[in-house]
């Protein structure tokens, strides 16, 4: 299996916001925005994997500013960490008013996914290999990010998370 550069799982979407995309106030529904988020996150994490894949998690989305009715929506994902058999994908939303002229930040947020082999069970993924200064910062990110997830999902015990720990408590 050979590893992969974050490079080579990004993705960009863009959609453009219709009326039956929005809410009362003309704004994009945030549903709607994590559901188009989650298909580009689910090819970037199957870019990496070449396999099948499903949502294990979603967390940290983050609602900075709203994307208008007619406004064109940017999606862009790449995979910023892989474990054994699971994938954190890193994604960034921007609106752009075209007629304005400007674009602007909208979204931030992390999904997780699992490969699936034939059997619909978990499977071995690449390692994935940073480049950037900014790639190499959400690598390293992630580790804890995850022990926050299984922490919080019940699958982690809080005195198991030695790297979140280190954040909070400093050697003696």
């Amino acid at each position: 299996m050979q590893a992969k550069k974050p490079a080579d799982t990004f993705v960009m979407m863009t959609e453009i916001v219709l009326p039956n995309d929005t809410n009362v106030f003309g704004n994009l529904m945030g549903g709607r925005l994590m559901y188009w988020m989650d298909i580009a996150a689910a090819i970037a994490a199957q870019k990496h994997c070449n396999a099948p894949v499903v949502t294990a998690s979603v967390d940290n989305i983050s609602f900075e500013n709203p994307i208008k009715l007619g406004n064109t929506v940017h999606i862009e994902a790449k995979v910023s960490r892989a474990f054994s058999t699971s994938m954190e994908i890193h994604l960034r939303v921007w609106g752009e008013d075209m007629t304005a002229q400007y674009r602007y930040k909208s979204n931030e947020a992390y999904y997780t996914f699992v490969a699936l082999d034939p059997n619909r069970r978990p499977r071995k993924v690449p390692e994935l290999v940073p480049e950037t200064e900014e790639e190499k910062n959400l690598f390293d990110g992630a580790l804890r990010r995850r022990q926050l997830r299984l922490i919080l999902g019940g699958k982690m015990k809080p005195d198991e998370a030695v790297e979140l720990k280190a954040l909070f408590y400093k050697g003696e």
